[in-house]
């Protein structure tokens, strides 16, 4: 059985409406970029799920944070290599370029 998979440079955006929540996942273009010469988010796939789904899926999310921050792999606070500071929910995250294939 095959399984599909779906690479997501970040969460672009959240929407709500009424009891269905959408979630945009980005990429970073390879070809557009910004005034600072940044590779552009781009949205690739929306995941489309209930409230209650998203809701049991943040939690979820909460506890395998948890348990990267007992294992060590990340630390409280601290963001990854490229990571942004949290922005509102619905507002386009930034894209920074650190990939090396980005020159």
């Amino acid at each position: 059985m095959m399984i599909n998979e779906i690479y997501s440079d970040g969460v672009s955006e959240i929407t709500v409406t009424g009891s269905i929540i959408r979630i945009d996942l980005m990429s970073l273009s390879p070809s557009e970029r910004d005034h600072a010469n940044n590779p552009k988010p781009v949205v690739r796939q929306r995941i489309i799920m209930p409230a209650d789904a998203f809701a049991n899926a943040a939690d979820l999310m909460q506890k395998v944070v948890q348990g990267l921050i007992e294992s060590g792999a990340i630390r409280p606070g601290e963001t990854a290599p490229g990571a942004h500071d949290p922005v509102p929910l619905g507002a386009p995250r930034p894209a920074r370029n650190t990939s090396p294939n980005f020159s």
